[in-house]
């Protein structure tokens, strides 16, 4: 697993394919949610490896001054199962708590159990949505103190 950012052509390649999966699964188009889903200028980027290819990726945004917001977290299909997408949230919250931070929010989706039985496993519990502007119809939030 590396830290990287949000320039590195793995992150490009790997977001484009979530975005795909996630058309497919909740039935929209990229453009619908292309506003909330731009990553650019991070600093805060894991990319995971196997046999020298990029299979996963996850990165966070600061949400306030002690927390941070887990976004784009994807791990290909052959890949899954594993324990990938664990690690990688594991090696984002250890990243976070280097620098300060105390605590984690995320969305996610309700067409996405597995993800949610991840984050619940990791300790994350569902949360009312971080702020007004966020979606409600599909989402499902979570948060986890990083202490």
């Amino acid at each position: 697993m590396i830290r990287t950012n949000s320039e590195n052509p793995d992150f490009k390649r790997l977001t484009d394919l979530l975005d795909d999966e996630l058309c497919f699964l909740y039935n929209t188009k990229k453009a619908d949610y292309e506003e909330y889903n731009r990553i650019t200028n991070l600093p805060t980027v894991i990319l995971a490896f196997a046999n020298n290819v990029a299979i996963g990726c996850g990165c966070f945004k600061v949400y306030d001054e002690k927390t941070i917001e887990l976004k784009r977290m994807f791990v290909d299909p052959a890949w899954r199962g594993k324990g990938t997408a664990s690690a990688m949230v594991k090696e984002l919250e250890n990243w976070a708590r280097e620098l300060g931070f105390l605590e984690a929010v995320l969305e996610t989706g309700n067409r996405q159990p597995e993800a949610i039985a991840m984050y619940h496993k990791l300790g994350y519990s569902n949360s009312e949505k971080h702020d007004q502007n966020q979606e409600i119809g599909h989402s499902v939030f979570m948060r986890k103190r990083l202490g």
